[in-house]
């Protein structure tokens, strides 16, 4: 099956699909070995991973040398986080065409003004007009090159403060324009706004959330909700954050290396993430003749 088949199956099955978060291909590869069955290409780890702010600091091409490498070390589907498209609707129709040419599954546009903010930084950003941003996504799904790559169309009305009513009325204005799911995001804590939205959506097109701040809300709420995919968007990089941090002190502190060689990954593990071995073998039959 073709990638873009397998996310838009991933987006509308009845079984609730998860994607995790990668940053690169090494982390691209452990989330694939660890059962998902689709990635996202997250904005912000990506640009983090470059020591740059989620602002669309690093420019689209850069993101695209990044997701490239994921596409190549893995067999499932990437959907990108494409921001706000880096840009008007003839920006959108370029990156959805080279992400349609180098096989990615589909791209997550968001409804607020190129350059972004990250959501969850300050109050009250400043949304795009929904006559603009409809036109960016029918460009985007004009654009397209394989007839299953995906549009979500991020609906940002909740994370800025307005009303329930602003967002179901641009989440229906985005999937007549032709968005293939409705991305609806929140920063509060207890998942009701997201709950809420959900039970006075019209099932229309499969709804996307991504449960960072609110996620002690039990996942069965959002099944019992309707809800189509959940997305764990940055957990792979703070993950490694964490674990980075800790070793480095715990080397630094001690001058050594013996207390933590258990606690890392072995050599043995990187080569197998690298293709080190397979390497090995390819040199017997091509080096051989």
């Amino acid at each position: 099956m073709k990638k873009s088949s397998a996310l838009k199956t991933l987006l509308n099955k009845k079984e609730m699909a998860f994607l995790m978060e990668a940053h690169n291909a090494m982390s691209a590869k452990i989330a694939q070995e660890s059962g998902f069955e689709g990635l996202w290409a997250s904005g912000l780890s990506i640009s983090a991973s470059m020591g740059l702010s989620d602002r669309n600091e690093a420019s689209w091409t850069q993101v695209m040398d990044v997701v490239d490498f994921m596409v190549d070390n893995t067999d499932i589907p990437i959907l990108l986080d494409g921001d706000t498209g880096f840009g008007n609707f003839n920006n959108v129709r370029r990156l959805v065409k080279k992400l349609s040419q180098r096989g990615v599954a589909g791209v997550c546009l968001e409804d607020k003004l190129f350059p972004k903010v990250n959501s969850f930084i300050g109050a009250g950003q400043d949304l795009a007009d929904i006559n603009e941003f409809c036109g960016k996504i029918q460009a985007a799904k004009d654009s397209q090159l394989d007839e299953d790559f995906c549009v979500v169309a991020r609906v940002e009305a909740l994370i800025s403060g307005c009303p329930m009513e602003e967002a179901l009325k641009r989440a229906d204005a985005y999937y007549r324009a032709g968005a293939d799911a409705i991305l609806i995001h929140s920063k509060k804590s207890d998942g009701e706004e997201i709950l809420s939205f959900c039970r006075q959506w019209n099932n229309a097109c499969p709804i996307v959330i991504v449960p960072t701040k609110y996620y002690t809300t039990k996942t069965d709420a959002f099944r019992d909700v309707g809800v189509s995919t959940v997305i764990w968007a940055n957990h792979s990089l703070r993950a490694s954050i964490a674990a980075m941090r800790d070793v480095t002190k715990k080397i630094r502190l001690n001058n050594s290396v013996a207390n933590i060689e258990k606690e890392i990954a072995s050599l043995e593990d990187v080569f197998n993430l690298t293709n080190e071995f397979e390497v090995q073998q390819a040199e017997k039959k091509y080096l051989s003749m």
